[in-house]
């Protein structure tokens, strides 16, 4: 387990050894090259056929877990602008609000054999050792950071350690199921998470990438991962009890970065 992540490993002590929970969070990296129509396929089907193909087999067990608890994304709303979007707003469109409503609809199987369901839709996970924050880290390190485009865009982001107490906390509650928004409830813009990351490091951010040099590089990736805007609210999670342990950006960066 990532260091960052094992101060909430105390968050999943209650879940006893004879307990019946499943968890499913694999699938093709998103982020792992430009969205050609091969890798398209592979995106999605890793997650669909995945998803299906476990839900259908605890289906059909003799003693089928009590829950699963299955990965999604905020990408399932789309591009949204400043929209404030919960749990019950709908889908949006696009390739990842397509793979999103078809991912969380792979694990039918399950629901209907009356298994507990939920799906987690997830923010960006910022962790220093691995996915979108530690790839940014060298060049604003090296004063090299800057906005993506007009850095209008908001991100929604959760802290890696508040995404695994988020899983923990959700598995025995027996009346949770569907979806739960796992993002902090202080979503920011592109430029405020860049002028944070920057004030953090200590280092000046004045080296933005223009929208147009992304999209020429990586076409409809960056378009949806990078330029789109989704400022998804944890509404259910809050509403369940949870409590943030990183619920502001430049809290959660100073710990992750200390």
């Amino acid at each position: 387990m990532l260091p960052e992540a094992r101060d909430s490993e105390r968050g999943c002590d209650r879940v006893g050894p004879g307990g019946r929970q499943a968890g499913h969070l694999a699938g093709e990296n998103i982020a792992g090259g430009r969205w050609t129509p091969a890798r398209k396929e592979r995106i999605l089907a890793s997650r669909v056929q995945g998803t299906h193909l476990l839900s259908e087999k605890l289906a059909g067990l003799a003693q089928p877990p009590a829950v699963l608890i299955c990965a999604s994304a905020v990408g399932y709303y789309g591009d949204r602008g400043a929209e404030e979007l919960t749990e019950a707003s709908p889908p949006g469109q696009g390739f990842l609000a397509e793979v999103c409503r078809a991912w969380e609809e792979a694990a039918d199987p399950a629901r209907q054999a009356g298994i507990r369901t939920i799906h987690l839709r997830f923010g960006m996970v910022l962790s220093a050792q691995g996915g979108a924050l530690a790839r940014m880290l060298l060049p604003f390190k090296m004063g090299l950071g800057g906005r993506i485009g007009k850095g209008a865009q908001y991100m929604s982001w959760i802290s890696l350690g508040d995404a695994v107490r988020a899983v923990c906390h959700l598995l025995e509650p027996p009346d949770l199921s569907g979806p739960f928004n796992a993002v902090s409830p202080h979503s920011c813009t592109n430029a405020e998470f860049t002028r944070t990351l920057g004030q953090v490091l200590r280092r000046p951010t004045v080296f933005p990438v223009p929208a147009w040099v992304l999209r020429l590089a990586l076409g409809e990736m960056a378009q949806e991962l990078l330029l789109a805007s989704t400022r998804a609210v944890p509404k259910r999670l809050l509403e369940s009890g949870f409590r943030f342990g990183h619920p502001e950006l430049k809290g959660a960066l100073r710990y992750l970065l200390r």
